[in-house]
């Protein structure tokens, strides 16, 4: 048991549990398991911005661009909420996330820079046009 970190990350992490489930404590890395465990969270973390992103670029396209609405729109924008209700199912602590004003703040102007790059609409509004609990409401598609 002796892959380096460095060298082959899968089979390290194969060797650390084993080491784990074996306590053979003083042959674990823990240096580097924080830093796995800590990249976990930062994961998830920009998953969730991500998907968030994406659904409020799609609504914001299903607002201003009504002649082009269609099924891809719509099938994106419930596919980005399921799977927001994913990660805030399977890590429960990142709803906190969604009241965070500065988080929000990040997340949005991402949205609102992927909406100007689809789009070329350069007067979007500032700030999130809708509450957080209305873009995840399952029945909110913008007028």
């Amino acid at each position: 048991m002796d892959t380096a970190y460095e060298t082959d990350i899968v089979a390290w992490a194969e060797e650390q549990v084993a080491l784990l489930r074996t306590g053979r404590w003083a042959l674990i890395d823990v240096a580097h398991i924080a830093e796995e465990i800590e990249a976990v969270g930062k994961s998830d973390r920009r998953e969730l911005l991500h998907r968030l992103a994406i659904l409020i670029s799609h609504l914001m396209k299903w607002k201003y661009q009504p002649r082009l609405r269609g099924r891809g729109w719509a099938s994106t924008i419930l596919e980005q909420r399921d799977s927001i209700e994913d990660v805030l199912t399977d890590s429960p602590s990142l709803r906190g996330l969604l009241h965070d004003p500065d988080w929000l703040a990040r997340m949005y102007r991402r949205a609102r820079n992927m909406t100007i790059r689809e789009t070329g609409f350069d007067d979007l509004p500032q700030q999130c046009p809708w509450p957080v609990d209305t873009v995840l409401a399952p029945e909110f598609f913008p007028d």
